[in-house]
């Protein structure tokens, strides 16, 4: 990884557990944790110590083969199986997460008729390969999302897309990151992205590091930003993709759709293509997370903001139709959706 010690999500030296980047200290402090035990990889993912649609899928396929590491052999299809489902229930609309451990499960399928050395062997070699095509996606990703942009434009982004998310360059952030390689010099807005503060927090931490001098905004901000024409493009992460192009993403991107189409700036996604999900028609099949009120009233505060008692509604992502999505960008190319 180009702007952190080690990878956000990696196996230990002796592949027995992974460690990961603890993202909920970012960013006052890099700390990294050794996990190993089936509820604490739950926790990792459900809690946001690992988080990013991408990154999860990674973290996801790790798990699988660990587990096995610790699962005696006889046991392998049974435990594995029910330890898949276990974590699939830990948040339900990143994509990547069902779609990696389904990866993992047939591959166990398919070993059957191998020794448990062998089978574990072969799940190691399926999460690194997991972990590898992820890398090469990103790249693939930046190089046409840079195309979209030229020096000294503005680009507002939302949560976070980075390294953090995803593994190298990230996908929605990786345009910039990899601008910043190249020495191009852009003007990032970066939506704090309440209530988990992931663009403050995490994207102005990623830009910082690799040289670029991000301006932090409030979620609400967006609009004026836009009506001062101080971006030029907007771009996003996604953590599921419709059929027709719908696209889910952390809550707020909504908003900064309907601004966007209002103000005639770009709005472009960027997702590898197994964010795609052909299972859900449309925006309104993708399962939308709903998280405790708490994060908005309380946690990165130093005392309640709110009235105790008070009711919270705290979705975790909202769709972005199709038709406000100026386009979708893929490992594959940029594809056109409507906008």
């Amino acid at each position: 990884m180009e702007y952190f010690d080690t990878d956000p999500v990696r196996l230990s030296g002796g592949k027995k557990s992974i460690i990961i980047i603890d993202q909920r200290r970012l960013p006052g402090e890099l700390v990294t944790r050794e996990i190993t035990s089936a509820k604490d990889m739950y926790d990792a993912i459900k809690t946001l110590a690992v988080r990013g649609a991408p990154c999860i899928g990674i973290f996801a396929a790790y798990c699988v083969y660990v587990r096995a590491e610790h699962t005696p052999d006889g046991e392998l299809d049974n435990e594995l199986s029910g330890f898949a489902e276990y974590l699939n229930s830990s948040r339900p609309t990143a994509v990547n997460l069902s779609w990696a451990l389904s990866q993992m499960r047939a591959v166990l399928d398919e070993s059957r008729g191998l020794t448990p050395t062998q089978r574990r062997e072969v799940l190691l070699k399926k999460a690194q390969q997991i972990h590898q095509s992820d890398i090469d996606t990103c790249e693939k990703i930046a190089e046409y999302g840079l195309g979209l942009i030229k020096e000294n434009d503005g680009v507002i982004t939302h949560c976070n897309a980075g390294a953090l998310a995803t593994s190298r360059l990230g996908t929605g952030l990786g345009p910039l990151l990899l601008a910043a390689r190249r020495g191009i010099k852009l003007r990032p807005y970066v939506d704090e992205t309440r209530p988990l503060l992931q663009g403050a927090r995490l994207t102005a931490y990623e830009l910082q590091k690799a040289g670029l001098e991000p301006t932090l905004i409030c979620d609400n901000m967006a609009a004026y930003v836009m009506s001062r024409g101080l971006v030029n493009t907007v771009f996003i992460g996604a953590d599921r993709i419709a059929a027709n192009g719908d696209t889910a993403n952390k809550i707020g991107s909504l908003s900064l759709a309907v601004n966007a189409k209002h103000f005639g700036v770009p709005f472009y996604v960027f997702a590898p293509r197994s964010t795609f999900d052909p299972k859900c028609k449309t925006g309104e099949d993708i399962p939308i997370e709903l998280r405790e009120g708490s994060e908005i009233s309380t946690l990165y505060f130093e005392r309640p903001i709110a009235p105790e008692g008070v009711r919270c509604l705290n979705p975790a992502f909202d769709v972005v139709p199709h038709e406000l999505i100026t386009a979708i960008v893929t490992e594959e190319g940029v594809l056109s959706v409507g906008g």
